[in-house]
C-alpha cells in the first residue's frame, strides 16, 4: 500500500501549534531538541521501507495457532527486529534501565507514523511501552531490575490482561485468583480474553501483567491485585528459564488486525509476582491504561493518515466523468470527492494536534510537577483517545467512499483500514466510557481545567483577530458557548451528564480542532494551504458543535422516556 510518513507535518506541529518548545526548554527534556529531527526522519524511513510493506501481508496471512504455538505473519519477525534494533520500542523509558528518556510527545509522533504504516505490528511495541510505564511507577526494585532492561531493549515484550468472559468494562467482576506460594510469589489461576499479542515466535519472553484477586481481596475493583506473570520464569541471572503454567487457548477470529494475534489465555497456577501493593492493582493497571489511551487515539490518527493517502492517490489517478473544473480530469476534481478529501485532511490535522497537545501536557507535568499541566493531561486524554479513534474510523470509511465500488473490493486495500481501525474505539475503554470519564471524573474540579483551556483558546483567537478576523471570531464564540455549556454541565446531575457525554466530548474536540487550525493559519501568515484547510474546518466542520451541545442540554429524561418496549416495538 502507498504510504509516506508525514514527517513534515510533525515538524510544523511541533514548531507552530503544540508548543513543543516548552517541553525542550525544561531541564528534564533539554537534550530532546537536539535529536528531534533525527528521530522523526529515521522513524519515517523505518515506516516507509520496513513496516508499510507488511500492511497487506498481515491482512492476507494472519497469525495462527499451531500446536499451542503462535506463528506470526511472514515478515513480522524481521519487521519487529528492525523496530527493536533501532531502539524504537521505548524511547521515552527511564535511562536508568536503558531508555532514552525522550518526551512522550516524540513517542506519540513515532507511534502515529508506525500505525499508519502497519497497525497490526505497531500494536506489539505499544503494549510493551504501557507495561514499562506501569513497572516504572509501581514495581519493586527487584522486578524493575529483571524486567525493565529487557522490555526496553525489545528483547522481551509485554501485555495487559484485564478482560474475562464475564468481566469486560466491569473489571471488578473478574474471577481470576492468586494464591500465595509462601516464597514471595503467587499462583495465578484463571482465564483472560482479548489479549493482544499474547504470544509471538520472535522474542525470548512474553511478560503478562495480570489482574487477579487474593484470598483476602474484597469484592469489586478495590480487592484486585496486579501480578507480573512471564511466559518463561527468569533464572537467577534474569534469563528465560522454566516454562510457566500458562498458554494460549485459542486466537480470536476478528474483523481486522489479522496480523496481530488476539488470544484467550489460560493460567493454571502460573507463577507470578505482585506489582504494587496488595488489593491496589487497578491503580497500577490504570497507569498502563492511561498510557495506552493516548496511544490508541494516536493509532486511530495514524490509520486515518494511511487511509487518506490511499484515497488521495486513487482520486488523483482515477478518471470518471466530466470534471467541472480545470485539472487532471481525475475524480479529485469533482466537488464531492474534493469535499471528502479536504474533510479527511482537516479532521486528521485536528485530531493529531489534540493528541500531541495531550502528550505535551503529560511531558510538562512530568518535567515540572505542576498541577495545572497534570490536570490538562488528564482532561485531554479521553478527548484524544475518543476523537482520535472516531477520526480514524470516519476517515477510513470516507476513504472507501472515495474509491466508490472499488472500495468494497478487498484487492484495493481500502477496506482494510476500516476493518483494522474499528476496534480502536472499543479497547482501552470504549469511547462512551471516555466521554463519561470526561464529564464525570474530569469535572470533579468544577470544570476548572476545562475552562482554563477554553480561556487559552479565546486568548489565541483574540491574538489572531487582526490577521484572520472571521475565523478568529468564530473560534472565540465557539469557545464561549462551550464554556457556558461546561458551567451548566458541572451543575447537572450525573445521569444528565452521562446522557450527553459523547456529544459534549465531540463538541470540545471540534472547538479545539478549530483552535489548532487557527494557530496553523496564523503561523502561515493567513494565506496558503494551511489557511485554506483551516477555513474549511472552522466554517464547515466546527459548527457541528452547536448541535452537539443542544443534545447535551436535553439531558437524560428524553432518553429514558423511550422504554425498552418502545425499542422492541
Amino acid at each position: 500500500m502507498p504510504y509516506r510518513a508525514p514527517v513534515g507535518e510533525f515538524r510544523f506541529l511541533f514548531d507552530h501549534v503544540v508548543a513543543f518548545a516548552e517541553v525542550t526548554a525544561t531541564d528534564r527534556f533539554a537534550e530532546a531538541g537536539e535529536v528531534t529531527e533525527a528521530i522523526l526522519t529515521e522513524a519515517g524511513k523505518l515506516c516507509d521501507t520496513v513496516m508499510a510493506p507488511l500492511q497487506r501481508v498481515g491482512d492476507k496471512t494472519p497469525a495462527r495457532l499451531e500446536n499451542g504455538v503462535v506463528r506470526t505473519t511472514p515478515g513480522f519477525a524481521e519487521g519487529y527486529a528492525a523496530i527493536r534494533d533501532g531502539g524504537w520500542v521505548a524511547i521515552s523509558a527511564d535511562p536508568e534501565f536503558g531508555g532514552m528518556g525522550l518526551p512522550i510527545t516524540l513517542t506519540s509522533a513515532v507511534n502515529d507514523m508506525m500505525s499508519g504504516a502497519c497497525l497490526a505490528l505497531q500494536l506489539n511495541p505499544l503494549l510493551t511501552q504501557g507495561q514499562i510505564d506501569a513497572l516504572e511507577h509501581h514495581a519493586s526494585e527487584e522486578i524493575k531490575a529483571t524486567y525493565l532492561p529487557r522490555l526496553i531493549s525489545g528483547e522481551w515484550t509485554g501485555t495487559m490482561n484485564l478482560t474475562e468472559p464475564q468481566a469486560g468494562s466491569d473489571v471488578g467482576a473478574l474471577r481470576s485468583r492468586a494464591e500465595p506460594n509462601g516464597d514471595g510469589s503467587y499462583a495465578i489461576t484463571g482465564q483472560k480474553i482479548f489479549i493482544s499479542w499474547a504470544d509471538n515466535d520472535f522474542t525470548a519472553n512474553v511478560c503478562h501483567l495480570v489482574l487477579a484477586r487474593l484470598p483476602d481481596g474484597g469484592p469489586g475493583t478495590k480487592g484486585i491485585s496486579l501480578f507480573m506473570v512471564p511466559k518463561f520464569i527468569p533464572d537467577a541471572d534474569g534469563n528465560p528459564g522454566k516454562r510457566n503454567s500458562l498458554g494460549v487457548v485459542s486466537l480470536e477470529h476478528k474483523l481486522g488486525l489479522h496480523g496481530s494475534p488476539t488470544a484467550v489465555m489460560q493460567y493454571d497456577g502460573a507463577t507470578g509476582w505482585l506489582v504494587g501493593e496488595k488489593h491496589d492493582g487497578m491503580r497500577a493497571m490504570f497507569t498502563m491504561m492511561n498510557n495506552a489511551r493516548l496511544a490508541v487515539g494516536v493509532q486511530g490518527i495514524g490509520v486515518a493518515e494511511g487511509a487518506y493517502q490511499h484515497a488521495l492517490a486513487y482520486a488523483m489517478d482515477r478518471k470518471q466523468g466530466r470534471t467541472p473544473v480545470e485539472g487532471a480530469g481525475a475524480i479529485a476534481d469533482h466537488a464531492d470527492v474534493r469535499r471528502m478529501l479536504a474533510t479527511m485532511r482537516a479532521e486528521i490535522f485536528a485530531a493529531r494536534a489534540i493528541s500531541l497537545a495531550c502528550a505535551v501536557a503529560i511531558d510538562m507535568g512530568r518535567a515540572t510537577g505542576e498541577a495545572e499541566w497534570n490536570a490538562r493531561a488528564a482532561l485531554l486524554t479521553p478527548i484524544a483517545k475518543a476523537f482520535g479513534t472516531d477520526t480514524g474510523i470516519s476517515v477510513a470509511s470516507t476513504g472507501m467512499q472515495v474509491h466508490g465500488g472499488m472500495g468494497f473490493i478487498e484487492e484495493t486495500g481500502a477496506a482494510q483500514y476500516l476493518r483494522d481501525v474499528r476496534v480502536t474505539s472499543i479497547y482501552e475503554g470504549t469511547n462512551g466510557i471516555q466521554a463519561m470519564d470526561l464529564v464525570g471524573r474530569k469535572m470533579m474540579d468544577g470544570g476548572e481545567a476545562a475552562c482554563r483551556l477554553l480561556q487559552e483558546v479565546q486568548d489565541d483567537a483574540e491574538a489572531a483577530r487582526a490577521l484572520l478576523p472571521e475565523m478568529a471570531n468564530a473560534v472565540w464564540s465557539a469557545a464561549e458557548t462551550l464554556r457556558e455549556a461546561t458551567e451548566a454541565l458541572v451543575q447537572a446531575g450525573m445521569q444528565d451528564r452521562f446522557a450527553g457525554a459523547v456529544p459534549y466530548l465531540r463538541a470540545v474536540a471540534l472547538v479545539l480542532g478549530g483552535h489548532y487550525h487557527l494557530r496553523a493559519a496564523k503561523a502561515e501568515g493567513g494565506e496558503g494551504p494551511r489557511t485554506r484547510l483551516a477555513t474549511l474546518f472552522i466554517k464547515r466542520l466546527m459548527p457541528e458543535y452547536a448541535g452537539l451541545l443542544a443534545h447535551l442540554r436535553e439531558g437524560a429524561a428524553g432518553l429514558y422516556a423511550i422504554t425498552l418496549d418502545d425499542l422492541c416495538a
